[in-house]
């Protein structure tokens, strides 16, 4: 893996069950892919030629948290401070809609604290990731 200023981590609700963790973390995935396609390798090939499409180039830890602690940590993002940061969001305002048009009309009609988060996705400077994250566990 390449060495980076920056970090990214990935912390979604503990008590979510493994299927909602699983979703959590792929939606988050693939949404910091589109915003940060710099840190998405090259494809590589194996020993036997096998073409194996590129990953990122840097650790993605998942960390534990709370309903409650996402929320506290959504809203510290707003901060002036934070606004370098890439920052993915998946809500339960998200998760309960079968499509993106779906979607975007729930989310257009819901207050930013009416929503519950399920996971967040933050890519930034590694000290400003620390300030944020330091003291979550890995989620297992």
């Amino acid at each position: 893996m390449i060495q980076s200023d920056n970090k990214c981590v990935m912390i979604i609700d503990s008590a979510l069950p493994p299927g909602i963790v699983a979703n959590t973390a792929a939606i988050l995935g693939i949404t910091l892919g589109k915003h940060i396609p710099r840190q998405v390798g090259q494809d590589i090939s194996d020993a036997a030629g096998m073409v194996h499409l590129g990953i990122s180039t840097i650790p993605v830890p998942v960390l534990a948290g709370s309903a409650s602690g996402l929320k506290a940590l959504r809203s510290r993002l707003y901060e002036p401070e934070f606004e370098s940061m890439i920052v993915a969001d998946f809500s339960d305002v998200a998760q309960r809609c079968n499509s993106y048009d779906v979607y975007t009309a729930q989310a257009a009609s819901t207050t930013e604290k009416d929503f519950v988060y399920l996971g967040l996705a933050l890519y930034g400077e590694k000290k400003l990731v620390n300030k944020l994250t330091g003291s979550l566990p890995l989620l297992r």
